[in-house]
């Protein structure tokens, strides 16, 4: 069974070798899936076109905040399920999983959170589940998360919005999903110097937002 009411969009740098995967597997849910190609610089556009998406392309690379804004513009559904380019053994069910309390009416967005999928990513996810990629909501209600498209990493200016709206959100667990790490991706100390600037910029969230309030 498809979904014509809700939307798959997937914020994707460089993830040429898994995005055609992710986007088979949504096509499985709904027809309406969107790939935001973020200044990549690898192929990760033509194969997510191949593979039947429709893809948004920005450059130069901007962040993963433009790169979802700019994908939930592109879709007019209700819903939408936001997904990470990079998972490793996504499966139809995981995305019946966490759009269900979603479409059920029993919370405003639902956080999706690796269970048995690997050591590194499932303890990863569980020490900071809030920075979670894969999450189910209105569409309407998180283009107006403010800052989102401002945002490099928008998991923290959604999590504020949460806390502020005082929306009901939950964590669901997707057994058995993992996704690539960043240095298996770009090698070891790329991968971890690439962690280390996410990280920063990540916990400088609340000072951008006392910043441009005082503004």
């Amino acid at each position: 069974m498809t979904h014509a009411k809700i939307a798959v969009v997937i914020p994707a740098y460089n993830e040429a070798q898994t995005v055609a995967e992710v986007v088979r597997v949504a096509l499985l849910f709904t027809p309406d899936v969107t790939v935001a190609s973020d200044g990549s610089s690898d192929d990760t556009a033509g194969v997510a076109r191949a593979a039947g998406a429709k893809v948004v392309e920005l450059n130069p690379n901007v962040g993963k905040g433009p790169a979802l804004h700019a994908a939930l513009k592109a879709t007019a559904a209700e819903y939408v399920l936001m997904l990470d380019a990079d998972l490793l053994g996504l499966t139809l069910e995981h995305l019946n999983i966490l759009s269900g309390p979603v479409l059920a009416g029993r919370l405003d967005m639902s956080i999706g959170i690796f269970d048995g999928g690997g050591l590194m990513t499932d303890l990863g996810n569980k020490l900071a589940p809030h920075l979670s990629g894969q999450r189910a909501c209105r569409r309407t209600w998180l283009l107006n998360v403010p800052g989102l498209g401002e945002e490099r990493w928008p998991e923290p200016a959604i999590t504020d919005a949460l806390k502020r709206s005082g929306a009901r959100w939950d964590y669901v667990e997707l057994p058995g999903l993992a996704q690539v790490m960043k240095e298996e991706k770009r090698g070891f100390w790329k991968g971890v110097g690439y962690r280390s600037k996410m990280y920063v910029d990540l916990l400088g969230y609340g000072r951008r937002k006392k910043r441009s309030l005082k503004e």
